[in-house]
């Protein structure tokens, strides 16, 4: 198991991504410390990963507060007595539209969670992290490195793109202290938001589901999109031992739509 006896603080924890991380660090033998703003969708969570409740740990958390963000980090040190890593998917990316229309206040809130909240965050658990070397894994985009033509979210792809340029100044800093800090590019996901686009451009164009969802697999390398578990999966690699050597690095998931 990947991560046994190992404690990871999973932020951004509802029906998606962030549950499908909790969910992995638990299967591969981890205690998983969950961080959302919704205390409803945490202990949703946290029952079906973990029923008898004894690998899991929740708390109601908005990374745009420091001192939540402190709470989150000294629950996990007073439940399990350690951290060692944390996998950051908290993010506002409901936010669309370009330059043209742009509302820059909107934008400052933006880059106030994807990239300032999750420092934020990243602080917190720094001390935790520094007694036994840990990982600190960036959920970014690929939208970040090449904008997709079927949907424009230029605030959320800078917003990560500024994260995975601050991921290389982290890991000089931190890497004396065994830290790692990596970033995962998720493309097209297949999962609440995906399935939820899918459903809601079938129904604006009148055409049937499976042909969305062809035009999306179609630019794909391998013939089905990446799954939400297929990114915790790449996140959970990151945040256990077999990546020790690893760090200020940017891992696609994307089915090979975009090679690099």
């Amino acid at each position: 198991m990947l991560l046994r006896d190992k404690t990871v603080i999973v932020s951004g924890v509802g029906a998606g991504l962030g549950h499908q991380v909790a969910a992995a660090v638990v299967a591969d033998g981890g205690n998983a410390v969950l961080g959302a703003r919704t205390e409803a969708n945490l202990a949703k969570s946290a029952g079906e990963i973990d029923p008898g409740g004894t690998r899991t740990a929740h708390q109601a958390t908005d990374i745009t507060d420091e001192a939540q963000c402190g709470a989150l980090a000294a629950l996990a040190l007073e439940r399990f007595g350690r951290i060692d890593a944390v996998v950051h998917v908290a993010a506002w990316d409901s936010c669309f539209g370009g330059l043209r229309d742009a509302d820059f206040e909107t934008w400052r809130r933006v880059l106030d969670v994807n990239l300032l909240g999750t420092l934020r965050m990243t602080r917190a658990c720094l001390p935790g992290l520094k007694e036994n070397g840990g990982s600190i894994v960036f959920i970014g985009t690929q939208s970040a490195v090449a904008a997709p033509s079927q949907v424009r979210q230029a605030a959320y792809a800078a917003s990560k793109g500024a994260l995975t340029s601050a991921m290389y100044s982290l890991a000089r800093e931190l890497g004396p202290d065994r830290i790692r800090v990596n970033t995962v590019l998720p493309g097209w996901m297949w999962g609440p938001p995906v399935q939820a686009y899918v459903r809601f451009t079938a129904r604006t164009e009148g055409a049937p589901e499976d042909e969305v969802l062809g035009r999306l697999t179609e630019r794909m390398a391998l013939p089905e999109l990446a799954t939400d578990r297929d990114v915790a999966e790449a996140a959970v690699f990151l945040a256990s031992d077999r990546a020790r050597s690893i760090t200020g690095q940017s891992l696609l998931v994307n089915a090979g739509e975009l090679m690099r």
